[in-house]
C-alpha cells in the first residue's frame, strides 16, 4: 500500500469515497473538489490518498490547518478533518498509515500538534482515533505531531475537557 498527495486524475475515487463519508447531494463533492483543484486549498489545503496493490484508491485524509481546536494550544494546528477507508480495507493498517502521513504532512507545515474529531455516537470512530493513540478531549481528539522529537500525552482528572490531557514533546 502507498499513500501519497492526490492528483486531478484521482478526483472520481475521491469523490466516491467522500460520497460513502458524507452522504449528499449529486454534484456537491464534484464541486469542492473542483475548487481544490483549481486552487482553492483552504478546507481542505491536502488530500492524501491510500493506494493498495492493483492501484485502486481504498481510503483518503482530508487535512487543513486550523488557529485553533479544542485541547489544543500551539496556534497551528494540522487538523484531519475528514478520514475514510474502504470498508474492506479497514483493520489492516490502512487507517493508521493515512494518520501517520498526516502528522508527517504536519510537520512539514510546522504544526506540533494533529486534532480531529468524531461524533461520539461514531463507536467505530471513536475506537479507531483512540486505537492510533489520540487521547478524547470532549469531542475531538489530539496528539502531538513533534518534528525529530518523541512526544507523551500526559492525561488528568481535571473537569475541563481542555485541561484533560497536555502534549508533552521530548528532546
Amino acid at each position: 500500500m502507498l499513500v501519497r498527495a492526490i492528483n486531478h486524475s484521482d478526483a472520481s475515487a475521491w469523490e466516491r469515497m467522500r460520497q460513502l463519508l458524507w452522504p449528499s447531494a449529486p454534484g456537491e463533492h464534484a464541486g469542492e473538489i473542483a475548487r481544490f483543484f483549481s486552487g482553492d486549498r483552504r478546507n481542505p489545503a491536502e488530500v492524501l490518498l491510500a493506494i493498495d496493490e492493483r492501484g485502486r484508491a481504498i481510503g483518503f485524509a482530508e487535512l487543513s490547518i486550523r488557529p485553533d481546536a479544542e485541547g489544543c494550544d500551539s496556534g497551528r494546528i494540522a487538523y484531519l478533518e475528514g478520514w475514510f477507508v474502504e470498508s474492506s480495507a479497514r483493520r489492516q493498517g490502512v487507517g493508521a498509515a493515512l494518520v501517520k502521513a498526516a502528522e508527517e504532512w504536519g510537520r512539514q507545515q510546522h504544526c506540533t500538534e494533529l486534532a480531529s474529531d468524531a461524533e461520539l455516537a461514531n463507536a467505530a470512530s471513536t475506537a479507531a482515533h483512540k486505537a492510533l493513540g489520540f487521547p478524547l478531549l470532549a469531542s475531538r481528539f489530539r496528539r502531538a505531531v513533534c518534528s525529530g522529537r518523541r512526544a507523551s500525552v500526559r492525561t488528568s482528572k481535571s473537569r475541563s475537557p481542555r485541561d484533560q490531557a497536555a502534549v508533552l514533546c521530548h528532546g
